[in-house]
């Protein structure tokens, strides 16, 4: 598998940087159009990181000479980015509420599809040395409690659950993406945190997780789209009809993915 950006949410200039430098629209040395210089720009919602770098290289396998680089970054970042000019021609939100914002400033490519679904769970360090139990026990004075920050996806579903379990939490931290709650979690600097199902899976036995049920109330829901103005849409549109087809569908299940 050959590198890939794997850009944080600070580096939208090094996004700019790398449009300017592979974009469709670029010719080669010798004044033609090459196929080569294509470069795929996917923005992601940080929680989909290895689904889409796994699929990300699947699309190249079957798309000679395209190039995917992948962003991922809290939903809200990467809305900012794409309005401030960072150029992207796929864009992936971990919620609904995100995606809007795009629709609402005209940014979106084509009409935003629902594609894959996603639960809270309660992360705690591997042996729960805080022996969290349950939501309630996020309360507790004592506790170090991460969570995402509000504008984010998993942060907003944080607040619906905690309004739904009519409890009042007090975060030590506010972080701008889930990764970031989880990195948290497994170093121990915090005691527990609120993350998605995918997460937990992803940690391994850095974290164990603890079901709860009011997270019925805060069903993430991933919409996906082309952007608007890319040179690469009709590519674009490939690599999102590849994440909704059944074998996109079946990668993202074995990460731990719901249906929509």
């Amino acid at each position: 598998m050959k590198p890939r950006s794997r850009l944080a949410a600070a580096a939208a200039g090094l996004v700019l940087l790398a449009a300017g430098c592979g974009g469709a629209g670029d010719t080669a040395a010798g004044g033609e159009a090459s196929a080569e210089d294509t470069t795929l720009l996917v923005f992601a919602a940080a929680s989909l990181q290895e689904p889409f770098e796994d699929l990300a290289e699947q699309f190249e396998a079957q798309n000679e000479g395209v190039d995917v680089q992948l962003n991922f970054a809290g939903s809200s970042t990467l809305v900012e980015q794409i309005q401030q000019g960072a150029p992207a021609d796929v864009f992936a939100s971990a919620n609904t509420s995100n995606m809007g914002k795009l629709v609402e400033a005209d940014l979106h490519g084509a009409e935003p599809v629902d594609f894959t679904s996603n639960t809270l769970m309660i992360a705690v360090p591997a042996g729960n040395p805080a022996e969290v139990t349950n939501l309630a026990s996020l309360t507790e004075e004592e506790l170090n409690l991460v969570v995402c920050a509000p504008e984010v996806p998993c942060g907003a579903a944080t607040e619906t659950v905690e309004e739904a379990a009519g409890l009042t939490f007090s975060p030590v931290s506010e972080e701008q993406s889930v990764t970031d709650v989880l990195n948290k979690v497994t170093s121990g600097e915090a005691d527990a945190g609120l993350v998605y199902v995918t997460d937990v899976k992803k940690a391994g036995d850095a974290a164990w997780g603890i079901d709860f049920p009011e997270s019925d109330a805060a069903v993430n829901i991933y919409p996906i789209t082309t952007v608007k103005g890319t040179e690469n849409a009709e590519l674009g549109q490939e690599f999102v009809d590849l994440v909704r087809r059944e074998d996109g569908q079946e990668l993202l299940a074995g990460y731990g993915f719901a249906g929509v």
